[in-house]
Formats: C-alpha cells, sequence, structure tokens
C-alpha cells in the first residue's frame, strides 16, 4: 500500500501533540484519548509510520487534530503571527533604509554558500549526532572541513550509521558531479520566479499561485506539504497554514528566506516583512519568526558592512523578544562565545533542545545556525563545518549558514575552491526552467529583482486560486 509521507492524519496526531506541549496548550485528554484508541507517537525520523491504521483509528485521528486545534495557547500573545503585532513586540525594529548596493559577485557567493552548505550536510541528514562524528572522525575528517566520504569508514560503521539513502549517491565527495536537487536550493529558486512574476509587492496569494504553477507535490514535505494539500482542497491563506499541520514551527519557513534579504540589502525590516508574506502559507508564530529573523540576517550581511555578530542582532530585531526562538537564539549566542570548543556548544544546546523538539523543528535549528556563525566569526569553511557537525536538520542548516557566510566573504573567488570546484556551477532542480542552471546566471537573476524598482502595489481584489 502507498504510505505518503507527512500526511496521514494517524502520524500526525504524535506531532500535533508534541506540538501542544511546547505552545503551552493541555491536551492530556487529548492523548489519552488516542493512546486508548492504540494510537502510536509520529514517527521519529521518517515521514510516516510502517503500516496504515484501521478506517475507525483514521477517523479519530482527524477528530483529534481538530480538537487539538481549538485548544487556546497561553503564548499566542507573546508569540504572534500577524506581521503588526510582531512589530508591536519588537522594540528595535529596524527603520527603513534606502536601497543598498549588491553586486552579483556577491550573490554569486551566496548562492553557492547555500550550495556548499547543503551539499555538506546532506548525507548525514537524519543521522544522530553521534553516528555524524563518528563517520567524519573515521575518515579524518572532524570537524568537517571537506565533503563527507565512505572512504577509509569501516564497514560497521557504515552499517551502523548509513548515510541519507536519496543523498549519498550525489552528496558524497567521490560522488558529487554538479549540485544535486534539494528542497533547500528549490526553494529560493521558487522565490526568484515568485519576484520576477509578482516584483517585491507579492502577496502570499501569489506565492501559492507560484507554487501551484511551479513546485511539484512531491518535492514538498512536512508543513509545505500539508499547505499544499490544504490548497488542492479550497482552502485560502493564512488558513493553509493551520488545518491540520503540526509542523507549522518546523524550519520549512526559514529554508525560504534567503531570497528576501538577497532582493532588499541593507533594509532589514523591508526583508522581514517580505519573508512573512512567504512564511504564514505553511508556518505560524515561531515558524513565521525563524524565517523573519534568517531574512533580516541575510540583507543585512548583503551589504557587506556588517560583521556576523552585527548581522546575528540585526535578525534578533525583529522577533519578538519574550518569544522561544529569541530565548534559544540569545542563549546559543551566549553558548558560542564561552566555550573554545564548539563540540561543547552542540552537546549544551542538544541537552536542551532535543527532549522536547523534533530534529526538523525552528527553534533548535535556528539557535544551532546562531551559535555557528557566532562561534567561526562569520569564516565561511568555519561557519559551514560547525553547523553541519551540530546535527539536526544538517542540509537546511547547511545552506542558510552557507548562505550568510558567502555573503559575508562577497565574491566566489573568495570561497576555497575545493568547496566550489565540484558544483561545477550547475544545479539540478525540477522547478521551473532553472535545471541546469549556472549559479553566475541566478546571481545575475536575482541582482535584477534585487535593483528592480518596487512601487506600492495598487489595492486589488481577491482573485481564486487556480
Amino acid at each position: 500500500m502507498l504510505r505518503l509521507t507527512w500526511v496521514q492524519p494517524e502520524d500526525l496526531v504524535g506531532h500535533e501533540l508534541r506540538q501542544a506541549r511546547l505552545d503551552g496548550r493541555d491536551a492530556a485528554a487529548v492523548a489519552a484519548r488516542w493512546r486508548a484508541a492504540g494510537g502510536d507517537e509520529a514517527p521519529s525520523r521518517a515521514g510516516a509510520s510502517p503500516r496504515p491504521a484501521s478506517p475507525r483509528l483514521r477517523a479519530l485521528a482527524g477528530d483529534l487534530l481538530d480538537e487539538l486545534a481549538r485548544l487556546p495557547s497561553p503564548l499566542a500573545d507573546a508569540e504572534p503571527t500577524e506581521l503588526d503585532r510582531i512589530r508591536a513586540l519588537c522594540p528595535d525594529w529596524p527603520s527603513p533604509r534606502p536601497a543598498v548596493s549588491v553586486s552579483p559577485a556577491r550573490l554569486e557567493a551566496a548562492w553557492l554558500g547555500r550550495a556548499v552548505g547543503c551539499l555538506l550536510g546532506k548525507p548525514v541528514e537524519k543521522l544522530p549526532l553521534t553516528g555524524i562524528r563518528l563517520l567524519g572522525r573515521a575518515a579524518g575528517n572532524w570537524p568537517p572541513t571537506r565533503y563527507f566520504t565512505a572512504r577509509g569508514v569501516p564497514g560497521e560503521l557504515l552499517t551502523a550509521y548509513p548515510w541519507n539513502r536519496r543523498s549519498a549517491p550525489t552528496s558524497l565527495a567521490e560522488n558529487i558531479d554538479g549540485m544535486p536537487e534539494d528542497d533547500d536550493l528549490n526553494y529560493p529558486l521558487l522565490g526568484l520566479k515568485l519576484l520576477q512574476r509578482h516584483g517585491r509587492g507579492f502577496g502570499t496569494a501569489d506565492v501559492a499561485r507560484v507554487w501551484l504553477d511551479e513546485l511539484p507535490a512531491g518535492r514538498t514535505f512536512t508543513a509545505e506539504r500539508l499547505a499544499y494539500r490544504n490548497l488542492l482542497t479550497g482552502m485560502e491563506p493564512p488558513d493553509t497554514a493551520r488545518h491540520r499541520n503540526p509542523f507549522r514551527e518546523w524550519i520549512g519557513a526559514l529554508i525560504r528566506a534567503d531570497v528576501h534579504g538577497w532582493t532588499n540589502p541593507g533594509d532589514s525590516g523591508a526583508a522581514a516583512g517580505q519573508a512573512h508574506r512567504d512564511a504564514v502559507l505553511t508556518h505560524t508564530a515561531v515558524g513565521v519568526h525563524a524565517a523573519m529573523f534568517a531574512a533580516a540576517v541575510v540583507a543585512d550581511a548583503a551589504t557587506g558592512t556588517a560583521d556576523v555578530h552585527a548581522c546575528l542582532r540585526t535578525g534578533l530585531a525583529v522577533v519578538p523578544p519574550g518569544s522561544r526562538l529569541a530565548r534559544a537564539v540569545r542563549h546559543a549566542v551566549r553558548l558560542a562565545g564561552a566555550h573554545a570548543d564548539f563540540d561543547t556548544v552542540v552537546d549544551a544546546l542538544h541537552a536542551v533542545h532535543s527532549p522536547a523538539h523534533h530534529w526538523v523543528h525552528a527553534v533548535p535549528n535556528t539557535a544551532l545556525i546562531a551559535a555557528a556563525l557566532t562561534h567561526a566569526d562569520g569564516d565561511f569553511t568555519g561557519s559551514v563545518s560547525r553547523v553541519v557537525s551540530g546535527g539536526w536538520d544538517t542540509d537546511s542548516n547547511g545552506a542558510t549558514v552557507g548562505g550568510v557566510a558567502g555573503l559575508l566573504a562577497g565574491s566566489p573567488a573568495a570561497l576555497p575552491a575545493h568547496w566550489t570546484a565540484p558544483l561545477k556551477n550547475r544545479l539540478a532542480t525540477s522547478v521551473g526552467d532553472f535545471d541546469g542552471t549556472g549559479f553566475d546566471t541566478l546571481a545575475h537573476l536575482t541582482h535584477r529583482e534585487a535593483t528592480r524598482p518596487c512601487p506600492s502595489p495598487p489595492p486589488r481584489p481577491p482573485s481564486p486560486l487556480p
């Protein structure tokens, strides 16, 4: 039987119960009913449990998901999703700034950096931290300063900690032949397509239209897959982010944020607002805040005038200071400043976050991103090495950190060739007509959008989604 990942109701209840614990909803009665009926915990790594549920259990799962959605969260006031409420909680929200010039070379370094970091993290995605460390050390590559390899790694270790099944054939050092397809590159491409069609004044419904036109449903995961499903049932944003979507605080919106920073260099508030309009299609609360944080960091880094620590402070300025995300990022930055050994920082972060969070949740991953950039002082190799060595969502974190560190480096020539040469200036994708495009071309297309005038869009009546 086909087991479609990330959408089966019986697989979503456990994730929603965990989400309820994180945002303070009292779900004890629902959890007891689910367990009494024979319901399982959420799959820890996979997107679907191995066996389908009975029709009775599946129907109960749907009812319980709706019941959980009606429970009030005591964190709602401190962690709003609406942009005006977020801004009202941010006393240091960045003031509007005139456009700052960003060169195509700097943008190319950002695209390349994003690809390098993603590619470094791909083969060890989903592996536990212990396995990542053992594999790197067995190959004499710890902390990882080059791509992972199976060469020289004992067979019993490879059996105990197998590489990511889909990524190893294209992402181990001995197999790399250009940048393979990955959602961490697909979403910036979709963002670029969005800006080409609608400009920086796009609305959330425009994001939905571009997805329906250009994004194969099978290339979506977690919150994005559920929002896509909700669109196909006739829902409109922002309801698409909320309906039976326990992944709405995971990392998906953050990995879409870079393009909004690239096209608003120096104007971090505008970048965060643009990222917000994108994020609310699929995410709420800290899932949206993480995207805004990333966009603001990237916009500051794109100027070429701010160091990484200033960029991170700018990112925090667009996040409600009392939110879980802001507290986690501040804690991570303090840890990174207090310990010379980054493995010690990682162990402390895992001790705090791993017991409660799924490995794809935005809070621990954003904290790790901030810690890695801080500890490496923005250095490219140091930054991507540290964040991937920290586990959790390794390819997504590597992509975000690599993009920021690439901007700070300023040009493709500033990135070590052993990282960039295997990419062969070519990436694979199923998005639009971008398959096989070079990073230099993508940089020029992004530069065009960054320099295109952005008049205020006139009011327009809503139109049905296709």
